[in-house]
């Protein structure tokens, strides 16, 4: 990793999933909960469905821009399943943003709170950007940010890798690009987007379980010394 000009850094910029946590962890638990859920009531095995197409329909709109994408979203599963979008949304919202929380802090990187501890003491101002609502895990995880961009906001409504939301936390913060960093564990969406919005990236999967962050503490405590 070149040397990070910490003087000129102003807002660090965060994934979620896979960046402030351990996804593989996660989602071996998640595997375990549904099939023991599913396994004894197959009349509700088309959840199992509405889950994998509404990630997969997801997938395949990457940089996809619209007026209303919390909407659309739903939309594109249920041309795929054939079932309501209250339907939908229930089983999404129970899988997907309710029953991962409660393990996600024990699958967190510990090696980010050390490094945020840092930041708030230089001041640097911490960004959390998500293709998907983030609050709920941000409170989860124990993670305290300035601002919480999801790509479903109504200011957004563009997935990853389009960077309109990193355009829009340049200006919440009123600051340029050089003055962002950028860290997630995507190259080919998280990488993409920074590099359209010209803000330096760096990958946390080119490290060992969050050990970016102790490398980035030890370069931010070495620079103010």
């Amino acid at each position: 990793m070149n040397v990070i000009d910490w003087e000129k850094i102003k807002v660090l910029i965060l994934d979620v999933d896979g960046t402030l946590y351990n996804q593989s962890g996660l989602r071996r638990k998640m595997l375990y909960a549904l099939l023991k859920y599913y396994l004894v009531r197959p009349i509700q095995l088309k959840d199992l469905l509405i889950l994998y197409f509404f990630r997969s329909e997801r997938e395949k709109r990457a940089g996809y821009c619209s007026n209303n994408l919390e909407i659309e979203q739903y939309q594109w599963c249920a041309a795929k399943v054939n079932a309501p979008l209250e339907r939908i949304k229930k089983v999404v919202s129970r899988w997907m943003f309710e029953f991962p929380n409660p393990y996600l802090y024990a699958c967190r990187y510990a090696e980010l709170y050390p490094f945020l501890q840092l930041l708030k003491a230089y001041q640097i101002k911490v960004a959390i950007y998500s293709d998907y609502r983030a609050t709920d895990k941000l409170k989860a995880l124990k993670v305290e940010a300035d601002l919480v961009v999801a790509s479903t906001d109504k200011e957004i409504n563009c997935l990853k890798p389009e960077p309109i939301a990193l355009f829009h936390i340049m200006k919440h913060f009123d600051v340029d690009s050089a003055a962002c960093l950028y860290i997630g564990d995507r190259d080919e969406l998280d990488g993409i987007c920074a590099d359209q919005a010209k803000i330096r990236y760096l990958n946390i999967n080119e490290y060992n379980s969050g050990a970016l962050y102790t490398v980035l503490a030890n370069s931010l405590r070495e620079h103010y010394k």
